[in-house]
């Protein structure tokens, strides 16, 4: 009560003092005019502030941010229309429902009536300015993607792939990639059970922690002393019943089991070794030394009778040594081996879900996958992790605890992470016993643990409101003669697993600048005083719920204005207990010089292929008619008149595939006319638009002429092509359909013995004709 009215003093004098540090920014003639009241002062105020750019606002209750920023002349811009309690955050953030009653009490600050006037004031005055501070309970509150770059806001989006615990543990499987580290080496493995895949996994670990605990059963049980390291015995006490061992003596009362029971379980251990080592690569499935579906069942079974009590091992003493050797190889494989205990505990957990909801504790993977299978389907993703329990923590006075950490990630391009000094520890209610399996005794959760009453049976050396700082830990460990153990383990080992955790999560959060955000991670010591990470809260709670949390919770959120506002004025100011953990090399882009790209470049063409002259002309034969094969014409080509069958012909193919079709002429008899050469000519390839066009003009012309109506269909085309109304054509292939043109206007008594065929393709008009030895009279 003392302590309470100590905070609720230092609160109003933080006010108090706020309100002189205000009035320094006005001018001393201000000051002393009689006239001068307090609008005035704060409308100079408020104008410094907009100047400055120091309006902030802030979503639920935290007056600890509140005072700080107001002592460094920031000004609160007030939202009365937001709801006090937003619904979609009370299933995400730690520390949101219990600060819900204190939402309640945001009016009944406790603040002395002129300075609360005057920020009211001065709130009014800026209800129109944008805020560059924003703090909030839940980053969905806001919208994260309409901020200003120059806005700072207490959240990251997308950190679910660390703050969440089916996040935490699929990203985790990939460290080995980022750094040189081993996860299983600070994070219990942990599985989710939504998937086949991930099921079969968590079966086949369950299992090789049956056969590995009925070694360390005959192994304890012939030493007849605990796992936990000697100097620490008095501090477990005899409450760990799960290492207690059966006297031989008793094997009257209980069910004798088979020492085959330890040669399975050797033999499954061996297999898993193997599999280490690769070994199964080459042996083929009736070699490896896997145990059948059956042999599995059935060693199961034979264990939870042993552990519990319903059965010894009369000649275990016989595989002591063989046993002793298999845990130290596997022991050197396997970091987790000495918190694996004798029991299998599991612990089962929503997959994202905080403050130790829905949590339960279980040693039977047939309950295990019950309990998952008879639940609904999740609508997304995982709902359920399983992760294996820490049988063998480090107790105080017989009772367990917890750490809670906090750290201040400012910046995630480069990383840059800041660790708190100072952090305290969360006590169980009940005295430490795997017997019962209550989740009262095993989470010490502050939300789970406050609804409960302290046993009778536990240590009253133990804090009535269950909670310690790390110096008063500290103190403890002094006090054992222990002192060195946490600046050289725990404290480093914490760092280290933070900073691990946080450079797999970098890939997957977004990088906003000018945002940052506080994270308060659970961790468990083993009897080693090894930490062990459990899981990273986002919005760790900060309320004052015992006088542990009033002191460091407050301590911390200025020690965060500091760290996010005072270091951005000055790179050297105090940071309170903060220290700088890990600022990652910044990486430089290579420079870019700005300029377009271009892309130039030419057509490349073939040479034409010369053709030989053509010879043995015959101008006798008529002219034929020209009907181009119908199923090769473009859809556009208009049909020709009906003539004569058309012949079959040859195509050269490599000429056609060179997009050039040679011109010649049909065999006829020499005529009157003798031999003459004609130029090599070709026709340049038509498309199917200027060929239908031409054709289209040439049939024009015909029905317009009367005396066109009985001459050749391809005259008007060829008479067309000539005058350069159609398709162009150029060359010497212009003097031939100039000559095609005048015999066809002549009728087919001028050229006698010409005979000539076109076909008619994709390519356009080419004229063929039969091999001879006359020739083309030159133009």
């Amino acid at each position: 009560m003392f302590r309470m009215s100590l905070v609720r003093s230092s609160l109003c004098l933080d006010v108090c003092f706020s309100f002189v540090e205000l009035k320094r920014g006005i001018s001393q003639d201000l000051i002393s005019s009689p006239k001068l009241d307090k609008y005035k002062i704060a409308r100079q105020l408020t104008d410094k502030a907009i100047k400055e750019k120091k309006i902030f606002s802030i979503y639920g209750h935290s007056p600890v941010i509140r005072a700080s920023l107001r002592r460094k002349g920031w000004v609160e811009k007030r939202f009365h229309f937001l709801p006090k309690v937003v619904p979609s955050v009370k299933d995400e953030g730690e520390g949101v429902p219990e600060n819900k009653r204190a939402e309640g009490k945001e009016s009944q600050e406790v603040t002395l009536g002129k300075t609360d006037d005057i920020h009211d004031v001065m709130s009014r005055l800026v209800k129109n300015e944008t805020p560059y501070f924003l703090w909030t309970m839940k980053r969905d509150i806001i919208d994260y993607h309409s901020l200003s770059c120059d806005q700072m806001l207490n959240h990251y989006g997308k950190t679910a792939s660390f703050t969440t615990k089916i996040g935490l543990c699929v990203s985790l499987r990939s460290l080995p990639w980022y750094v040189q580290a081993n996860p299983d080496s600070f994070f219990p493995r942990c599985y989710g059970l939504c998937t086949e895949s991930e099921k079969r996994e968590f079966l086949d670990d369950f299992r090789r922690t049956v056969a590995s605990s009925i070694l360390k059963w005959v192994v304890s049980h012939q030493n007849c002393s605990r796992s936990t390291p000697k100097g620490w015995r008095e501090e477990a006490g005899d409450s760990d019943s799960s290492n207690k061992q059966v006297p031989e003596s008793t094997g009257s009362r209980l069910t004798g089991l088979s020492g085959q029971l330890v040669d399975i379980a050797c033999r499954a251990c061996e297999a898993y070794l193997g599999r280490l080592e690769h070994e199964d690569i080459d042996l083929s499935e009736d070699a490896a030394k896997d145990l059948t579906e059956d042999e599995w069942k059935d060693l199961t079974q034979q264990y939870y009778r042993l552990i519990h009590g319903e059965a010894f091992i009369s000649n275990s003493r016989n595989y002591f040594s063989q046993c002793q050797a298999l845990l130290k190889k596997i022991t050197s494989v396997n970091p987790q081996t000495e918190i694996d205990g004798l029991r299998n505990i599991w612990i089962v957990k929503p997959a994202a879900k905080s403050r130790g909801r829905d949590i339960v504790c279980l040693n039977h993977v047939e309950e295990i996958l019950e309990l998952v299978a008879t639940d609904p389907p999740p609508a997304k993703g995982n709902k359920w992790v399983v992760q294996k329990y820490i049988e063998t923590p480090l107790l105080i006075y017989d009772t367990k605890f917890d750490i809670r950490q906090w750290f201040l990630v400012t910046d995630w391009n480069p990383l840059t992470i800041w660790f708190y000094k100072e952090s305290y520890l969360r006590f169980s209610t009940q005295r430490f016993s795997l017997d019962n399996l209550d989740s009262a005794i095993h989470l010490c959760n502050n939300s789970i643990q406050k609804h409960l009453k302290n046993d009778e049976d536990r240590s009253p050396l133990l804090p009535g409101h269950n909670m310690w700082t790390s110096t008063e830990f500290q103190e403890y460990l002094q006090k054992r003669g222990r002192g060195a153990v946490w600046g050289s383990v725990i404290y480093p080992s914490m760092k280290r697993a933070v900073t691990n955790t946080m450079k797999v999560a970098q890939d997957h959060v977004d990088p906003r600048k000018n945002s940052f955000e506080l994270y308060g991670a659970d961790f468990i010591l083993g009897c080693d005083f090894k930490p062990w990470l459990i899981e990273i809260n986002s919005s760790p709670t900060m309320h004052a719920s015992t006088p542990v949390t009033a002191q460091l919770c407050a301590q911390v959120q200025e020690d965060t204005i500091k760290v996010v506002v005072d270091r951005k004025v000055d790179r050297n100011c105090d940071v309170g207990n903060f220290e700088l953990l890990w600022r990652q090399p910044a990486v430089e882009l290579p420079p870019f010089p700005g300029s377009d790209l271009f892309v130039e470049g030419v057509g490349v063409w073939k040479a034409k292929k010369q053709m030989p002259p053509i010879s043995n002309f015959d101008f006798a034969s008529p002219l034929l008619d020209i009907h181009p094969p119908r199923e090769r014409c473009p859809p556009a080509m208009p049909h020709l008149a009906p003539g004569p069958p058309r012949m079959a012909l040859q195509q050269d193919l490599k000429l056609k595939d060179e997009k050039v079709l040679p011109c010649t002429l049909p065999v006829a008899a020499t005529g009157s006319l003798g031999k003459i050469e004609p130029p090599t000519c070709t026709f340049q390839h038509l498309d199917n638009k200027a060929l239908s066009s031409a054709l289209a003009r040439a049939e024009s012309d015909k029905h317009l002429d009367p005396n066109l109506l009985n001459v050749h269909p391809l005259r008007p085309f060829f008479r067309a092509a000539a005058d350069r109304r159609g398709p162009a054509i150029t060359g010497p292939s212009r003097c031939f359909l100039k000559l095609l043109m005048e015999r066809a206007t002549r009728g087919p008594g001028a050229w006698p013995g010409l005979g000539l065929r076109a076909q008619v393709d994709r390519y356009g008009v080419a004229p063929l004709a039969r091999s001879g030895t006359q020739q083309w009279p030159r133009e």
